[in-house]
């Protein structure tokens, strides 16, 4: 299923998607294909990330239940807040010191939706799950990060590129890109 073009019905699958994965996580401390992270980390990273940089733009969402309580319910109410600030201030513009200024919404779209789609796969992975990642929008994100390899890599954000075949499924070409390898499993090791 292609994904919406919209960027707020596109956050709204992702996060959908993303839910799904939290609601049917059974084990909170079992390792994800980040180095040094659980599933309950990966869900944390999302919900503790996006505030700080949207705080950065002038713009507070209103916080909810802690991860380290409930990751579901910190979850839902993250998700939600994320949405209702798409559908009441989607067309604002938004200005942050380190991204630029951007429409809200799409500001939201580059940084942060497609941030769930990629942690989609690792918490997918951590709890042995199908992360069910449509295949046209990781294609669009390897072919928008090529070019910028260099400045992605000296962020820190990801880590050394696992080399994958040109001919592997374009989800496990862009997991590759960011430094995932796509044949972790748990238990069998794994990459930042």
């Amino acid at each position: 299923m292609a994904l919406p073009h919209d960027p707020g019905d596109r956050h709204a699958v992702v996060a959908g998607g993303f839910g799904r994965l939290v609601e049917q996580t059974t084990d909170w401390s079992a390792p994800s294909p980040v180095d040094g992270w659980t599933a309950r980390d990966v869900v944390g990273h999302l919900v503790e990330w996006f505030p700080h940089f949207l705080a950065g733009g002038g713009i507070t969402l209103p916080a909810g239940p802690s991860v380290a309580n409930d990751p579901v319910a910190a979850w839902r109410h993250h998700a939600e807040a994320v949405q209702g600030l798409l559908a009441q201030r989607g067309d604002e513009t938004f200005t942050h010191p380190h991204a630029g200024t951007h429409r809200l919404a799409d500001a939201v779209d580059r940084f942060y939706t497609a941030d769930v789609f990629m942690h989609s796969w690792d918490l997918a992975r951590a709890g042995g799950q199908d992360p069910g990642l449509d295949e046209d929008f990781a294609a669009a994100l390897l072919e928008g990060m090529r070019p910028m390899e260099q400045a992605l890599r000296d962020s820190g954000h990801y880590g050394p590129a696992v080399p994958v075949p040109d001919d592997a499924p374009v989800v496990d070409r862009l997991m590759g890109f960011i430094g995932r390898d796509p044949a972790w499993r748990p238990g069998v090791g794994g990459t930042p």
